[in-house]
């Protein structure tokens, strides 16, 4: 158990502008092969990606190739367990959830400086003029760190994203500022297009380029949604825009800009705003800010490169320096994959989905299933490696809900009796409200480990996914109209799931299956 002292001195001590390029090992980073890990710890998510040792925090680079692999590249230290000596470490998947842990794939030119945030982008057309005999160059487009400035470089590989070269001519941006950092390349139209964050300023600045190199300041996002301390790694991407109002918007755009510290929970937190861009400029439908997740840990979110999945950062800057699986050696994970559209909702706006990306390659045996959950209980679903739980629901309208009308679900230990615990509460005198709470866990305590999370909604749930996958758990509700990601830290595994409701009317439905966690490691 960790002491309230130690905890405060210890995040008195990191700053994330924070993060030095400097790591506290002095230790050899390995060329060439991948860094090999141990993933049999108790704490070893089985199917959120985790890093094989040492710290991981951003998703950088996202993209998928023409022979269908997805590329996850992140900010790394493969050195210590905490944040420092930044990297770009790589990992491979079929599907998302089955990764192979690749070389490292970016590393800093010298030990004053780091690689910090980017993107990586597939030159189909060369553009860059990097590749002559090939329509699968990548160019990934970084931040890199210097004891004076934050300045941005490329680099392009030749084969595939496994390895790179730094572009000659670096850096491709330099405004003089040490806090310039986190672009985010796309393709639009005919021209490539940054994002990037004046991270002290609260302003997002939009660059056009014709083949990666020459970049051309275009305009400015400024001052919207919460500032918190700073601005961090903004995404622009375009996305399906799903039951729309309009006959003619089949597609709508959406920024993201992350803030740390400042979330209203606090520490980090991913904000996002639907609008327009027409090339250049980027416009807001209207004046609200949306979060991401409800929960606190899923920050720095990042879009595959023209792709509408995303996947982001299963941690917060409050504690991810002290949690306790570094005596695993190892620290941070990444959220599930999702796949993401727009829902045009009326009078609330434009509202982001983020379903659960196919699940299918990582569900195992089939723990139970019932269709008749309504007012009963189903208890003492036993697991190994984690719990992936569905259910789907039907309520008469226009009916008025018991004050204990709810539905609600439990993961606990065998012994300790520790718990993480969560429900939708349907009383007509609340909103519909999802709750999570992770209080009654012993392996973890810090004055920022908040422990209880909810969000409401106008109509009730037809549908609440949940996983809880060793140390992290997400739940999912209405396919993702609503998420909470939250880190959990148990003395010991979880091991058993129950599931049930109650005081709910006539007429109501609910049908539920659970299955157990394949194990993507062994």
């Amino acid at each position: 158990m960790w002491t309230r002292s130690l905890l405060l001195s210890s995040a008195a001590l990191f700053s994330l502008d924070w993060v030095s390029a400097q790591s506290s090992s002095a230790a050899p980073v390995p060329t060439g092969v991948p860094i090999q890990g141990d993933y049999t710890g108790p704490l070893r998510p089985r199917v959120h990606y985790s890093p094989p040792k040492g710290f991981m925090n951003d998703p950088n680079g996202l993209f998928k190739d023409n022979n269908g692999t997805w590329h996850l590249y992140y900010q790394y230290n493969p050195t210590d367990v905490v944040a420092g000596n930044q990297h770009w470490g790589h990992a491979t998947s079929p599907d998302l959830y089955d990764w192979t842990n690749q070389p490292i794939a970016l590393f800093p030119p010298n030990s004053s400086t780091g690689v910090f945030s980017g993107s990586a982008v597939v030159d189909s057309n060369n553009t860059s003029g990097f590749f002559q005999n090939t329509t699968e160059g990548v160019v990934a487009i970084y931040t890199l760190n210097t004891p004076t400035k934050q300045v941005q470089e490329i680099a392009y590989s030749y084969d595939g994203g496994y390895t790179f070269t730094p572009y000659s001519g670096n850096p491709v941006i330099d405004v003089g500022s040490n806090q310039f950092r986190d672009p985010k390349v796309i393709w639009y139209d005919d021209h490539w297009v940054m994002v990037i964050a004046y991270a002290a300023e609260y302003v997002i600045g939009i660059y056009t380029s014709p083949n990666l190199k020459d970049w051309t300041h275009a305009s400015n996002v400024s001052h919207v949604g919460f500032l918190g301390i700073q601005y961090e790694c903004p995404n622009l991407v375009k996305l399906p825009v799903k039951n729309s109002s309009s006959d003619t918007a089949e597609d709508g755009w959406v920024l993201t800009i992350s803030i740390n510290p400042g979330a209203p929970l606090g520490g980090s937190i991913t904000q996002y705003f639907p609008g327009t861009f027409n090339g250049t400029h980027f416009n807001p439908y209207d004046g609200a800010t949306r979060l991401s997740n409800f929960g606190k840990d899923d920050y720095a979110g990042q879009f595959f490169y023209d792709e509408p999945v995303s996947i982001g950062w299963a941690s917060n800057w409050e504690y991810t320096n002290i949690v306790p699986t570094a005596s695993e050696g190892w620290r941070s994970s990444m959220t599930l994959p999702r796949n993401n559209y727009l829902v045009d909702s009326g009078a609330r706006g434009y509202q982001l989905v983020q379903e659960i990306y196919d699940v299918s390659p990582v569900l195992s045996n089939q723990l139970n299933t019932s269709n008749n959950l309504v007012n009963s209980t189903v208890g003492n679903i036993t697991f190994n490696n984690g719990v992936y739980f569905d259910m789907n629901i039907t309520l008469p309208s226009n009916v008025t809900f018991a004050a204990t009308a709810a539905i609600n679900f439990t993961v606990s230990t065998s012994s300790s009796r520790e718990s993480v615990r969560g429900g939708y509460i349907l009383s007509s005198s609340t909103p519909y409200t999802i709750w999570l709470d992770r209080g009654q866990t012993n392996g973890f305590d810090s004055p920022f480990f908040t422990d209880k999370f909810s969000e409401s909604q106008l109509r009730p749930a037809k549908r609440i996914q949940g996983m809880i996958d060793r140390s992290v758990f997400e739940v999912y509700v209405d396919n993702g109209a609503v998420v909470g990601t939250m880190d959990v830290y148990p003395a010991e595994p979880f091991t058993t799931l129950s599931v049930g409701s109650g005081d709910l009317p006539g007429g109501s439905e609910i049908s539920f299956a659970a299955w157990e966690l394949k194990d993507v490691w062994t």
